[in-house]
């Protein structure tokens, strides 16, 4: 599958994603890209974000391919696993970074707790996880069972942060290398 093909749902996690992270710069150069845009960025809840996801799934006419950070990864696979007949056929794929550990008590904000626990069961489209090591937000092995559970391939980002900008990861080409070869096994 090639971009064009595809509308590529970029899903923010909590606060968005700044100008300068890199799921706003690949929204920002790739023409098919859409961002899910939620009301409130600094109290999330999981209803009305998972709300605000399906719907903007919902209005796209093209395949899907979910690029989701943070928070987003948690958003979707809770959506995921209600999905009728016709988004089940509408996504191609996810795209999963730095899911946070929403059922971890020391986890800051306690309100992203609300997002937990996370599904056990295999996501009903191809995904990957890409997981850094020394992520504040979530320790690898508990990114390495929500990959399993999900039945997602587990990428190891080596010690990389949570992938943010914050930790360095403006453009990030290694993961935008590691999306392209991803899209390239999907069907269109």
């Amino acid at each position: 599958m090639k971009t064009s093909e595809a509308t590529l749902l970029m899903v923010p996690g909590y606060t968005n994603s700044p100008e300068d992270h890199w799921q706003s710069r690949w929204q920002s150069k790739l023409k098919t890209a859409i961002r899910v845009e939620q009301d409130d960025w600094h109290k999330p809840v999981l209803e009305e974000w998972g709300g605000s996801f399906l719907r903007t799934l919902r209005k796209s006419k093209s395949p899907v391919v979910i690029v989701a950070h943070s928070l987003g990864c948690q958003v979707v696979v809770q959506c995921a696993h209600q999905f009728d007949d016709l988004l089940r056929q509408k996504v191609r794929g996810a795209f999963l970074v730095a899911p946070p550990d929403v059922e971890n008590p020391l986890i800051k904000p306690k309100h992203l707790m609300t997002f937990g626990p996370y599904p056990r069961d295999p996501l009903p489209f191809p995904s990957i996880v890409v997981a850094s090591r020394n992520d504040r937000f979530c320790d690898y092995l508990i990114a390495d069972d929500m990959a399993a559970s999900w039945g997602s391939l587990l990428v190891d980002a080596g010690e990389q942060g949570h992938i943010n900008a914050a930790s360095g990861h403006g453009p990030w080409p290694e993961g935008l290398m590691v999306f392209s070869k991803f899209l390239s096994q999907l069907k269109a």
